[in-house]
């Protein structure tokens, strides 16, 4: 390979590279906009294409696995209950479930609210939108099922001591304050921040973990609302009568309107629209 180099005087040099120097330079060169926008599209045609099943225990096993957030919320509640610090320390635990999930590659509904879109919004047509409807009703679903799992596995079975259950109902009760527009409006902001990490996954191989944890935590000390985390928290409040079925309904309705208003409202467009002229050429 030989890649031209501009010198000062706007005179091109060839510079001859090895076959490993090349490797290199692809290895350290940064994904442009339209690269991250191919691996993200691919990724959305590929979950479209997966068996019901497939679907639905993987979403099974994500609400599952966001709950593990909830936990470790209330573990860290009860270990720094005297701690001046005890909401900023909390917090961190908040990160923990999405870490599991999304390097785990498990179904979370607001992941899909970006990467099944991207193919939508470039070939747009009625069975693309019914294959997305179907997916999202799935994964949604299993989402749903797999979180209330937990909330009654760790409540109504005891499968969790009495005192970390106490921490993760302290955590949850910010949730079942807030009102439905609220939650909405909250949500917006969650589903733009989940929908950011999808599209950054790409460039950041190697700390996924760290920008998961990052912007997840930054969801957690806003008080902003995820609906699968959340739905988690609304759960195990209503297993103990704390909040009613309607009132939890209610709010999960709203924050995956917000959720998805951000999601695919908000950052999904803002995406394509940064490179729907070059992947036209």
């Amino acid at each position: 390979m030989t890649e031209k180099v501009k010198e000062s005087g706007h005179r091109e040099q060839d510079v001859a590279l090895s076959h490993t120097e090349e490797k290199d330079v692809r290895d350290n060169q940064s994904l442009n906009s339209v690269s991250l926008y191919a691996i993200v599209h691919r990724e959305g045609l590929e979950e479209l294409q997966r068996p019901m099943m497939s679907l639905w225990w993987s979403g099974v096993a994500a609400g599952i696995g966001i709950s593990i957030s909830i936990l470790a919320e209330g573990i860290l509640h009860h270990l720094f209950a005297n701690s001046p610090n005890q909401f900023v320390i909390e917090n961190l635990g908040y990160t923990v479930g999405f870490v599991l999930v999304i390097v785990g590659r498990l179904q979370l509904f607001t992941e899909n609210t970006l990467s099944v879109i991207l193919p939508l919004l470039s070939k747009p047509s009625v069975n693309m939108g019914v294959c997305i409807a179907r997916l999202w009703g799935i994964v949604f679903a299993a989402n749903m099922f797999g979180t209330f799992l937990a909330a009654f596995f760790s409540f109504s079975l005891q499968s969790v001591p009495p005192e970390l259950v106490e921490g993760m109902t302290a955590i949850s009760e910010h949730y079942a304050k807030l009102s439905p527009s609220d939650a909405f409006s909250y949500g917006i902001i969650s589903g733009f921040i989940i929908a950011a990490i999808v599209w950054m996954k790409p460039s950041v191989k190697h700390s996924q973990i760290l920008m998961i944890v990052i912007f997840t935590y930054l969801i957690a000390i806003g008080n902003f609302t995820h609906v699968i985390a959340g739905s988690t928290e609304l759960f195990l409040l209503a297993l103990q009568n704390k909040i009613s079925v309607l009132e939890t309904l209610s709010l999960i309705g709203a924050t995956l309107l917000g959720n998805i208003v951000g999601g695919t409202g908000l950052f999904a467009l803002l995406a394509y629209g940064q490179v729907v002229r070059e992947i036209e050429k």
